[in-house]
């Protein structure tokens, strides 16, 4: 059997509608003729294997091996001669239907409608749509390219069985069932075509079973048709089924069709050489010639085979034909050998120089071709560069610039320039490239003439649009040039001016402090001066003015839209105008602050003088005071109830005056109030006279009380005045500084110069006597108690029990708060520290016994 020829692709078109019709009307739903499903299965895998055979394999059950999709890839391979993809080697069901559906996808790729067949169905070994997906195969690889007369597919399949079976007896062949079941229409193509195998003559219509297995063996014996069905089930059903027939006897066709395939593949080939229409585009005509060079590689070395086959089969069948005295093989009509080489000579003729033509019409293309990508490039390459070109020069961006931005533009308009006629030579190229298409008959060249006029007529805009830019930059900068020297003498007066103005401000808001009517004079002075100064200054600032008018006059004159704001300085006329005014706002408010306060000077003037004169005349008073009573505290003569007389007598002058000290802080509360931190009429402050007047009542008082301790121990002791005289005069003596203390080395001396001889631990008892605190000094009181001890009788015991009964109200028991209340303070502490708890009758808690303490004290020297 010849192998299935694929359709010729030069561009031939095949009418593939028809064929496909009954397939559209494919129903998945309708159940299959158990007796068709036979035939179908039996017939299918048949003509699959006479395909697979040639590749080495075979099927078996065709709903088993095709579920995996590489049989069926493979076959699809064989029967079309071209390459699928690449199969999954998988055995998942993922791998199978990946396989199954590229075998779909060519077969759609083919034109063919696959209606209701999947995939999973074939995976899954669907009898159904298998055998529809192999009918479908069959139909566009075995039928489809069947030509006759006009009529093509399944109808000119039938029509090529009914032209050659016409001329035998008993053959009526009109459909591809009922119409074979005899046999006698497969063993009369057999006859037609090969006579020299099958004796028509001897046929019986009466067995149909014995005539279809003849055809059959024949067939197969002979012409390499396989076996695709039973006789007995061709015969025994009523309407054997259509699509096995079909399939069978279009093996038929392909056995024997061949002259007539082949005058068929001349007749649609010589149009296709003729055709010396050139294409537009290279690509176009290297397909040509690539379809051309397919065709001689390809597609003619088949036929050559199958020409020469074809003169041999019939060379052959005729000798077989004379040797058995047999009547010659007569082919129909215009299917001789002569015909046969006849159309052959006239391909030949049409194929001859077709291919010296497309090389020569390639070459004037890849000129042509050349040339117009090289416009192309060259015209993209100057569009890019004057893209937005005419708009930039059409820019009235000078109008708003500043004169460093216009001198900018300038410098870059000159760059545009010379890159403008830089570009000249491009655009002659572009002009001269246009030309030569032209003259070429480029396919394109109305494009072409196009879009090289839109260049030529915008280069000519371009050259207009830059000369009248350059005259318009030019004539912007030298305005601008006028309005910066303007600006810049604006700039160099208006920023002194400013200062000024700032300064002016500042000083006239300036707060000031003074403290004296001469301070505030100097400054009304000042602010004269700079009132005398005003005339001049506003002349100044009128000036400026006048030149930023100028600018504004230039700018609304020409037209100028940019700002008339100062690049070379950051103040305004607003701000000049503005500092201005608020100047003569200041100047008469100055005026009125200094002359208040000028008045307040005056009045703390007054204040000053008045305090000052009653501290110059109280601070004397305190200081004489001060010292008439340390005069009195020294002195030695004179009873001390004198002395105490004097005191009190001191003591009631100082506090009538007291009044003078409280006007003194009145007056002193007015110089605070008004903020009089210093007076050059007194060296004396408020401090200074209250520490004064404090420590004057501090040392009346404490003077008081020291000459009644006094006035006390002489009379509990029985001192009398003249010892106390005495006592007085060595405690004055080495008391160095004056203070009323004697430090211990102070009173050390004092006790040698009264012949004691001191050691260490004698000294260190005394001192715990006379200084039990331990402050480091001696007072008079103490140096008395001790002097008073040292030269004591023994009997003096009594006396100063007599003492404590006095003070204690006749109370066998005193208490520490009439110790205190009675005694000076470190007395009162001595006796409260080394008098024992009373515990006789009527004690009460704290009280202590002065009785045991008295006679401790002049009983034993321990103590």
């Amino acid at each position: 059997m010849n192998q299935i020829e694929p359709g010729v692709q030069y561009n031939y078109v095949y009418e593939d509608d028809e064929y496909m019709i009954q397939e559209e009307e494919w129903d998945r739903d309708l159940l299959l003729d158990p007796a068709w499903e036979k035939q179908q299965r039996k017939t299918f895998t048949a003509w699959c294997n006479s395909h697979l055979r040639k590749a080495g394999t075979q099927i078996e059950n065709i709903e088993e091996d095709f579920r995996n999709g590489l049989k069926l890839m493979l076959l699809l391979e064989v029967i079309s001669g071209e390459r699928l993809p690449k199969p999954d080697r998988g055995k998942m069901r993922f791998h199978k239907i990946a396989n199954v559906n590229k075998a779909l996808d060519y077969i759609a790729s083919k034109g063919v409608k696959l209606v209701s067949i999947g995939a999973e169905e074939i995976v899954d070994g669907n009898v159904k749509m298998t055998l529809g997906m192999i009918w479908t195969i069959i139909l566009r690889f075995a039928i489809q390219d069947i030509s006759v007369e006009e009529t093509s597919a399944k109808e000119g399949l039938l029509l090529w069985c009914q032209r050659k079976t016409a001329p035998y007896r008993n053959v009526n062949i009109q459909n591809f069932h009922t119409s074979w079941k005899d046999g006698l229409g497969l063993c009369a193509l057999i006859h037609r075509h090969r006579p020299d195998l099958i004796d028509y003559s001897k046929l019986n219509k009466d067995d149909p079973i014995g005539n279809i297995n003849l055809a059959m063996e024949i067939a197969e014996k002979h012409l390499d048709i396989p076996k695709m069905l039973d006789a007995e089930d061709i015969v025994n059903t009523p309407k054997p089924d259509e699509r096995a027939i079909m399939t069978y006897v279009s093996c038929f066709y392909h056995a024997f069709a061949g002259a007539e395939q082949l005058l068929e593949w001349i007749r649609r080939t010589i149009p296709w050489l003729e055709n010396r229409t050139p294409e537009k585009t290279m690509q176009a005509m290297q397909k040509k010639l690539e379809d051309f060079r397919d065709y001689r590689r390809k597609h003619k070395p088949p036929k050559v085979q199958e020409k020469c086959q074809l003169e041999i089969n019939f060379n052959t069948l005729q000798t077989k034909l004379r040797i058995s005295n047999r009547p010659a093989f007569m082919p129909s009509e215009g299917k001789m050998v002569s015909d046969i080489a006849g159309a052959w000579q006239r391909l030949e003729q049409a194929e001859k120089g077709y291919e010296e033509w497309l090389l020569n019409e390639i070459r004037r293309l890849e000129r042509v071709e050349h040339l117009a990508e090289k416009f192309r490039q060259k015209a993209s390459t100057h569009e890019t560069w004057a893209y937005g070109k005419e708009q930039i020069l059409l820019q009235k961006d000078y109008e708003s610039s500043t004169l460093t931005e216009v001198r900018a533009l300038l410098r870059k308009h000159e760059a545009f320039e010379s890159d403008l006629a830089a570009h000249q030579d491009r655009v002659e190229q572009i002009a001269a490239i246009a030309q030569e298409l032209n003259e070429l008959d480029y396919h394109d060249a109305v494009n072409v003439n196009d879009r090289c006029q839109k260049i030529c007529d915008q280069w000519d805009r371009l050259g207009t649009l830059t000369q009248k830019r350059r005259e318009a930059l030019e004539r912007t900068e030298k305005l601008l040039e006028t309005i910066d020297q303007l600006h810049l003498e604006f700039a160099k007066r208006a920023a002194p001016f400013n200062n000024w103005m700032e300064g002016a401000m500042e000083d006239l808001q300036d707060m000031f402090i003074v403290h004296s009517i001469e301070e505030i004079q100097s400054l009304i002075t000042a602010h004269e001066q700079f009132k005398a100064t005003l005339p001049e200054a506003d002349g100044e600032r009128q000036s400026i003015l006048a030149i930023q008018n100028e600018v504004e006059k230039v700018i609304q004159s020409y037209s100028i839209r940019i700002s008339s704001s100062n690049p070379y300085s950051t103040v305004t006329v607003d701000e000049i105008r503005s500092k201005w005014d608020k100047v003569k706002q200041l100047v008469p408010i100055r005026d009125q602050s200094l002359q208040e306060e000028l008045a307040r000077q005056h009045a703390n003037e007054r204040l000053r003088r008045q305090f000052a004169a009653q501290a110059n005349a109280i601070g004397p008073w305190i200081q004489n005071k001060m010292e008439e009573i340390a005069r009195s505290s020294i002195q030695i003569t004179g009873a001390l109830e004198d002395q105490m007389n004097q005191l009190k007598q001191y003591e009631h002058n100082i506090i009538n005056y007291k009044n003078n000290i409280d006007k003194l802080e009145g007056d002193h509360q007015l110089i605070q109030e008004a903020l009089v931190f210093d007076n050059k009429h007194t060296n004396y402050t408020m401090e200074h006279i209250r520490v004064g007047w404090e420590l004057l009542l501090t040392t009346i008082a404490r003077t008081i009380n020291e000459v009644e301790t006094q006035i006390l121990t002489r009379d509990a002791k029985g001192i009398t005045q003249e010892q106390m005289n005495e006592f007085r005069a060595s405690f004055n003596h080495f008391d160095r500084r004056k203070n009323g203390l004697m430090d211990h080395e102070d009173f050390r001396a004092c006790l040698i110069s009264m012949g004691y001889d001191l050691g260490e631990a004698e000294f260190a008892r005394i001192m715990t006597l006379v200084d039990p605190n331990g402050q480091g000094t001696v007072t008079f009181q103490s140096f008395i108690d001790f002097m008073t001890r040292e030269t004591a009788d023994t009997d003096t015991a009594e006396q100063v029990i007599a003492s404590f009964r006095i003070l204690a109200s006749d109370k066998p028991y005193i208490l520490a708060e009439e110790l205190r209340r009675e005694l000076p303070p470190d007395q009162a502490q001595y006796c409260i520290k080394r008098m024992p708890a009373y515990s006789g009758p009527g004690s009460v808690p704290g009280a202590l016994d002065y009785t045991a303490f008295s006679s401790a004290l002049y009983g034993e020297s321990d103590l």
